[in-house]
């Protein structure tokens, strides 16, 4: 731990930023490199962790520190903090090693008093220079220090330009500033029960413990929740001489970028006021010009501006966002940092740069953020025109989508069968609505988290989903949805809604959507992850047509086919009922045999969409009773049943009673299901060798797997396999058995399987991980319950530090996954694995895959090209294995 807590800018490093704080480290570099920085020093980030271990007291040894710091500053400066003839004026800014909106707001003209007010006026000779400074000072102060709301001064303002017949700042002079002061002074000791500090070594000590306990603040608090920011760093704070660029019409204050935010074009970009402080480019007091109208007013500031900013963005490798004063035409820079940028804009600044040759490949793929993948690759709103939300809920599948507002399956089926947009609303979705949830635009529900049917249907798809909207009261009877609370707004069935599953709201009416752009520099930059990344990228899909899309994505094979979603159009989900209902063998037997070429178009489908790539087929994982409609709803047919509708309708209650159970998420599905019911598992087996013996004909590359789920034991899994292989034995022709042999393997999803993994892979050609049910019962709970019950207010009070359905839980599921792994290939050298959940498309869970030495990563194949980034990134991250791509990799479309 270092003795020292405060170090002047000349002192500082680049790489000191844990230390100094993200803004201290970057006026180190800047002074280092020659920049005109206003000179100053930074209060490091230890102090501040000692401030909050000492209870909130600025402890004396560290209070001396800075007096130390202040003389020089003061004797570099020849001005003195507190002088009355030409006093030194100081800002104050917190800056933490992570750029975080929501620490305190800068305070500026630290220094001024009564006293050296009229100093400064004197030495400037400019009266209402001084006094705005003070006015100014005052209010940050008692906003930001002594906790006055905001508000209250812009009133009193509004109320002195009012009474001046003004309707500008500028217009306003230097006795009403002086008044201003004394109405700003007045509310301070009113509000804040004691009196704006007159003392300036006062007013320098509260700012500092301010920007100390601005770390804590909900504010903050909240971000560093949101984007999981580790909560004991503590901030830095700068300390820095003021410039003015408010003395006159030589003196200006803006901030420029070093290229286009939005689109990337390169140049200056940005805002300048001429005769104004910092605050007032963003306060909205004033319309700032643009930067090229600077060349006119100040050319040589502007072009020593435009110097600087390429020898910046030289030195950086990035674009920089710039914060600039111009004093007497003296430019000072008083901040550079990487610029913030929208998508289209930063990945062809990325792109740019490494054609530029200032960057290498490797650092535009790290610089990729997968947010702003989502943005390019889905509709999203227009957000100059975005209305009021009415609500928000949780987004669980991007992309905004339009439509009428309809409350059942059916309705949405048919409405949208006459070309009528739906959004499909439910308290919560089951495998019934499915095929509602495929002709609806957009999917929103009351009730369920980010891993509910709802979401991960809808993500799969590439359909937007809001979920878990509790804000909105869902009546599907009624037809209508309302704001709960009182809320005057309701939504009947027809009306216009717009949600937005990127950001969770929810709209009414029709909002003007923009269009995904898939660019040049976002084919380039998926190419390069290609060539960096080791893990491949597979596709949850189920369908041909989702199968189609994520080739088209870059898929490089499929993980995952949910074979259950295959038999809930309506047309086959009624011989599937059959098929449960059937009371003898002879019934069941030949609802199969209708069920059969079903599967087996559907293999087909798949396995041309993939040619050359492998197709993992899951056999039936859900328990029976899901493909049955509920009792009541059985129970209404029956009593409104005809004579001759009533049998099959009985038999189904009778067998809907019979599979009920307890807890179905451990009863009979999965490989239970097939062992107790084996001549499911041997139709499917059956329809998937007809399948690839078909196709092989037909001259496609036939790779097809078959994974068996909810395995727990060895013996569980040497039984089916036994039994998939006879039925290959049976219907596969020979040469293809012996070139293309159907593989069998395990979802790994039961705790005790990824314990006995060693014997499990006896059995076994690939171990698939799928991470959401086995996040379920490694924690013990239900996703859908736990999310929308308690996951969020755990994730609040830090008991959890992300929601376990989202990121990998890596301490606990993850090593389960390591153990699994580790035994398999022990076993079985050479076992394939991945994971197949919904972890398979998000960044830090993907990383962990790769750390591990996991094959594949397999997810909804919307999420492919971010999957791709971070997979590619993960290699740059953690490079400790061979970064060898598939073969594959270069014949990938995108």
């Amino acid at each position: 731990m270092s003795a020292k807590r405060v170090y002047a800018f000349e002192e500082g490093r680049a790489d000191m930023k844990q230390l100094l704080g993200g803004k201290g480290a970057g006026l180190a570099e800047m002074t280092a490199a020659g920049v005109p920085v206003p000179p100053g020093f930074t209060v490091t980030t230890e102090a501040c962790r000692d401030y909050g271990r000492s209870g909130g007291m600025l402890e004396e040894p560290l209070w001396a520190e800075i007096r130390e710091a202040l003389a020089v500053l003061e004797e570099r400066g020849g001005q003195r903090l507190g002088d009355r003839a030409d006093p030194l004026l100081v800002s104050v800014r917190s800056g933490a090693a992570v750029s975080m909106p929501g620490m305190m707001d800068t305070i500026l003209n630290l220094g001024l008093n009564d006293e050296t007010a009229e100093g400064l006026a004197a030495a400037t000779g400019d009266e209402r220079f001084a006094f705005d400074c003070y006015r100014r000072l005052v209010a940050m102060f008692g906003q930001v220090v002594l906790g006055v709301d905001g508000w209250r001064f812009e009133r009193l303002l509004e109320a002195r330009k009012e009474a001046a017949g003004v309707e500008t700042d500028q217009q306003l002079e230097a006795q009403h500033w002086r008044e201003l002061v004394l109405d700003y002074q007045q509310l301070v000791l009113r509000q804040a029960g004691r009196p704006f500090p007159q003392d300036v070594l006062e007013q320098l000590r509260l700012a500092v413990e301010a920007v100390f306990r601005s770390w804590d603040n909900p504010r903050a608090r909240v971000y560093r929740s949101v984007n999981r920011i580790d909560g004991s760093g503590g901030t830095a704070v700068t300390v820095q001489r003021m410039v003015f660029g408010n003395k006159g019409a030589d003196c200006g204050t803006g901030v420029v970028f070093t290229r286009d935010p939005s689109t990337g074009e390169p140049g200056l970009y940005g805002e300048f006021l001429l005769n104004a402080q910092g605050e007032d480019v963003v306060a909205g007091v004033r319309t700032p010009q643009p930067i090229a109208a600077l060349a006119a007013a100040l050319p040589q500031a502007h072009a020593e501006l435009e110097r600087w900013g390429r020898t910046l963005e030289e030195r950086y490798g990035d674009m920089q966002d710039i914060e600039f004063t111009i004093e007497r035409g003296v430019l000072f820079l008083l901040q550079t940092r990487t610029g913030k940028r929208g998508a289209q804009a930063a990945l062809r600044i990325a792109v740019d740069l490494v054609r530029e040759g200032r960057i290498a490949r490797e650092e535009a793929v790290r610089r990729v953020e997968l947010a702003h993948l989502e943005q390019l690759l889905h509709r999203g709103i227009d957000e100059s025109a975005a209305g009021q939300p009415l609500a928000k809920g949780l987004p669980a599948s991007p992309g905004a989508a339009i439509g009428r507002a309809v409350f059942d399956a059916d309705t949405a089926e048919r409405w949208s069968r006459d070309g009528q947009p739906v959004i499909l609303v439910r308290p919560e979705t089951t495998p019934d609505d499915i095929h509602g949830v495929l002709a609806a635009e957009g999917i929103l529900t009351s009730r369920g988290g980010m891993t509910s049917h709802a979401a991960v249907v809808a993500r799969g798809m590439g359909k937007p989903a809001v979920c878990g909207c509790e804000a909105l009261a869902v009546d599907a009877e009624a037809k209508r949805l309302a704001v709960r609370g009182g809320g005057a707004e309701t939504i009947a069935e027809g009306d216009w809604l717009t949600i937005d599953g990127g950001t969770g709201r929810v709209i009414a009416g029709r909002m003007p959507l923009r269009e995904p752009a898939v660019t040049e520099e976002l084919l380039q930059v998926l190419r390069w992850a290609d060539e960096l990344r080791r893990l491949e990228v597979h596709a949850n899909a189920d369908t041909p047509e989702d199968a189609r899309a994520a080739r088209r994505l870059g898929a490089q094979g499929i993980g995952l086919c949910r074979t259950e979603h295959m038999f809930f159009a309506p047309e086959r989900l009624a011989v599937m009922q059959r098929m449960i209902a059937a009371e003898t063998d002879e019934a069941r037997e030949a609802a199969l045999a209708q069920l059969r070429p079903m599967q087996q178009a559907d293999f087909e489908g798949l396995l041309e969409a993939m040619d050359g790539l492998p197709v993992t087929i899951r056999l039936l994982d859900p328990p029976l009773h899901e493909f049955l409609p509920g009792r009541e709803e059985l129970q209404r047919k029956l009593e409104a049943a005809r004579e001759g509708e009533r049998a099959e309708l009985e038999a189904l209650l009778r067998r809907s009673d019979a599979l009920r159970e307890a807890n179905p998420m451990l009863g009979q599905r999965g490989c239970r299901l097939g062992i107790m019911h084996p001549e499911i598992y041997r139709m499917q087996a059956e329809a998937l060798c007809l399948a690839a013996a078909a196709c092989a004909e037909r001259g496609v590359d036939v790779r097809a797997e078959i994974m068996i789920p909810l395995v727990g034991e060895a013996a569980e899994l040497g039984l089916l396999r036994a039994e998939v292989e006879a039925v290959a034995e049976r219907l596969l022709p020979e040469p293809l058995r012996r070139e293309r042999p159907i593989r069998v393997g395990t979802m790994i999803e039961v705790p005790r399987a990824a314990l006995t993994a060693g014997r499990i892979a006896e059995h076994a050609d690939f171990f698939s991980f799928g991470t959401n049910d086995l996040t379920q019962m490694t924690y013990g709970c239900s996703r859908d319950d736990a999310e929308g019950k308690f996951l969020a207010r755990y994730v609040e009070r830090r008991l959890l530090p992300f929601n376990p359905f989202q990121v990998l839980d890596e301490e606990g599921v993850g090593q389960l996954i390591r153990i699994a792994t580790e035994a398999g290939r022990a076993a079985r050298p050479g076992l394939k694995a991945g994971i197949c959940g919904e972890h398979g498309g998000e960044r830090d869970s993907i990383f962990f895959c790769h750390e591990i030495g996991l094959d594949y990563v397999s997810c909804s194949p919307y999420r492919i090209p971010m999957a791709r980034i971070a997979a590619a990134q993960a290699a740059l991250a953690r490079p400790g294995r061979d970064a060898a791509p598939s073969a594959l990799a270069d014949a990938l479309p995108v």
